[in-house]
């Protein structure tokens, strides 16, 4: 009801000898006050409603003095009529105040009362050769032949699932430890950066993929390559962006690998405990974990549940699933920094105790809650059922009953070969930790976004002749790339600044198979509430020469995709040689260029490798970093200097035995 509603309704008053126009103007403030009232009664309090009541009370009161006009008691009717619609509204918002306030009494429901911890213990080294390298090509500087993307900050972007940083892969390094080749993901290495998606029209559907083309010489071989970038856009704006109410799990791995320095392995190359030297040991694993956790606890809201499972051995209820309201979570939060750690590892029984918690609330309106778990561990088990399938076969389970996982990763020896694998499912992703302030940081920044998926299903149809999909970088189902199609289990929202989005970008390598310039691509998803859309576009290749880049996101993601597969495959061959001491020739060569390396399953007690760069690796990374410093310099992110760092460290790395 607006003003001119009530006034057409009280026009239509009409009584013989009545004099309505100024009084008509005091029914309408009044009626307007009261329906006012209606919309806002959660704004209400007791000493607005008793004010409210003791003025309108005089108003009416006055209306019935003797002398007054005969209409006035009608007016006085209606007045009345509308203190009843007021106190309809007032009782019940005062008995929810008064219900609030006995909600508001917080309980300490935490359960777990510790057990015996045992901690036991060895190490072991490696060994090389050496060989000479190709030389590396430095593409000259181009112009970007596309304007910066016409996508609005105010909106949000997407990236993919799986891995959201590499910092175990840097962290390795900076401790003097091999990396394992899993360290180190495309779309682990995108969500570090921000990128150009390419995006030339206005979004308005909540995914608009974007297309962008390079022509460009692998630096090693010279031969020409041909990429297209998908940019992951978004027609919602951050404002409108709300994540759910969460159902959430925390999941806090307990076993004595946990107990072990930040920055020192404990697991040597055949599982054996390595003794700790509590002189260099900084923070423990558990205690960076704690810390996170209790950082995370601060982004949660009174309408969110939360519960807590620990694991070592066995699975232990540390708190069940409560509704935050009614939690003492300053309490929870002491417990919590207080918990040490012994015992062996058994991740599937810490996983099955956190899915069925969620049993309790079948009934959630999933457009209502959001299901978690948060998984914190290290990620080495060693009893129970270490099997990476019947790890993938749970995930897999929950996710087809819209019960999704993020797994944090805690240590340098965090065994990521065994994540990425898991967390190819729908709705998962994983990140890991090499600070509590860094984590705190990034929770602050991220965790509405960590925890709310927003498509699912995303796959990519190719239809072109002369064309196929060679590799797919960025995304955790690279492998399930064929010929025509791409798959992408789950996208997640993501950051924008500077008409750029933060991993914001899956880039295809392209199998040029006869001349033709055009490309026809399909794209179908499904949203969070099960709703299938598709699009589709045809996008014209011009006949362009190398070193051609559509712009500087393009550019900027065949570079590090080149990057992260010179490091992969050094790593691979460095622990596949590091027992041989004669000479052997790398998997990175002249002819082939940068390939794409296989993938190392290994060990889930996750092997400590000393850091190791063989001589023809040291040549290969000196002159690669002549190439990236030119590439960085054209694009213009000086974040990329992070990498000039690594590339800098593996180069001048000298042999101290």
């Amino acid at each position: 009801m607006d003003e001119k509603e009530l006034d057409e309704k009280l026009r239509k008053i009409n009584k013989p000898d009545i004099e309505l126009p100024g009084h008509r103007a005091q029914l309408k403030h009044t009626l307007m006050e009261a329906y006012d009232a209606s919309k806002q009664r959660r704004g209400l309090s007791l000493p607005v409603i008793r004010n409210w009541l003791k003025h309108r009370a005089v108003d009416i009161s006055s209306l019935f003095k003797p002398g007054r006009p005969v209409w006035q008691p009608a007016l006085a009717a209606s007045l009345i009529l509308a203190l009843v619609m007021v106190l309809s509204i007032a009782v019940p918002v005062l008995l929810n105040q008064a219900q609030s306030k006995v909600q508001l009494v917080r309980v300490d429901d935490w359960q777990f009362t510790g057990i015996p911890a045992i901690v036991p213990s060895t190490s072991q080294q490696p060994a090389t050769g050496s060989s000479p390298p190709p030389v590396i090509v430095v593409p000259p500087a181009v112009t970007l032949t596309q304007p910066p993307s016409a996508g609005n900050n105010d909106n949000i972007g997407f990236s993919t699932g799986g891995a959201k940083d590499i910092n175990n892969f840097r962290q390795n390094i900076q401790n003097g430890y091999l990396p394992l080749p899993t360290d180190i993901t495309c779309e682990g290495l995108f969500y570090d950066y921000y990128f150009d998606t390419g995006q030339a029209d206005e979004c308005r559907e909540l995914f608009c993929p974007s297309y962008s083309y390079a022509v460009t010489r692998d630096p090693l071989s010279g031969e020409v390559e041909y990429y297209l970038s998908v940019g992951l856009n978004s027609g919602m704006k951050e404002s409108d962006f709300q994540r759910k109410k969460l159902n959430l799990v925390i999941v806090l791995d307990i076993s004595g690998s946990m107990s072990s320095s930040f920055n020192h392995y404990y697991y040597d190359q055949y599982g054996n405990i390595s003794e700790l030297d509590e002189e260099e040991k900084a923070m423990a694993k558990i205690q960076a974990a704690t810390q996170s956790i209790a950082a995370l606890l601060d982004h949660l809201e009174d309408d969110d549940r939360v519960g807590m499972v620990l694991f070592n051995g066995d699975a232990f209820l540390a708190k069940p699933l409560n509704p935050v309201a009614g939690t003492d979570m300053t309490a929870i939060k002491e417990h919590i920094l207080q918990i040490e750690a012994g015992g062996s590892t058994n991740l599937k029984a810490g996983m099955e105790m956190a899915s069925a918690m969620f049993a309790d609330y079948p009934n959630s309106n999933p457009k209502e809650y959001e299901n978690r778990i948060i998984f914190i561990t290290d990620a080495m088990p060693n009893t129970g059922d270490t099997g990476r399938n019947s790890f993938l076969d749970r995930l897999a389970e929950n996710s087809g009953d819209n019960l999704y996982t993020t797994f944090i990763g805690i240590g340098v020896d965090f065994n990521s070969a065994l994540v990425e694998y898991i967390t190819g499912t729908r709705g998962a992703n994983y990140y890991s930790v090499h600070s509590p302030g860094q984590f705190k940081e990034r929770m602050d920044e991220e965790f509405e976004y960590m925890v709310t998926p927003l498509v699912f299903d995303l796959q990519l149809n190719l239809e072109a002749e002369g064309w196929r999909i060679e590799e797919v970088y960025g995304s955790q189902e690279a492998d399930e790339a064929t010929g025509e199609l791409m798959k992408i289990n789950t996208l997640f929202p993501s950051k924008r600044q500077d008409g750029q989005t933060k991993g914001g970008l899956v880039l295809l390598k392209l199998e040029k198979t006869a001349e033709n310039s055009s490309l026809e691509l399909r794209v179908s998803y499904e949203d969070r509430s099960g709703k299938l859309a598709s699009n589709q576009t045809t996008v014209e290749l011009d006949a362009m020469e190398p070193e051609f880049f559509a712009n500087s996101g393009i550019r900027k993601g065949v570079l590090l995709t080149r990057y992260a597969d010179l490091a992969r495959n050094w790593i691979i061959d460095e622990r596949q040689h590091a027992h041989i001491s004669y000479p052997w020739e790398p998997r990175i060569n002249r002819e082939e260029g940068i390939i794409s390396p296989p993938t190392e399953p290994g060990e889930w007690e996750r092997q400590s490798l000393p850091l190791y760069v063989s001589p023809p690796y040291r040549q290969i990374f000196e002159q690669f970093s002549a190439y990236f410093e030119a590439e960085a310099g054209i694009i213009g992110d000086e974040n990329l200097v992070r990498e000039l760092d690594i590339l800098a460290a593996l180069a001048g790395f000298e042999e101290t035995r």
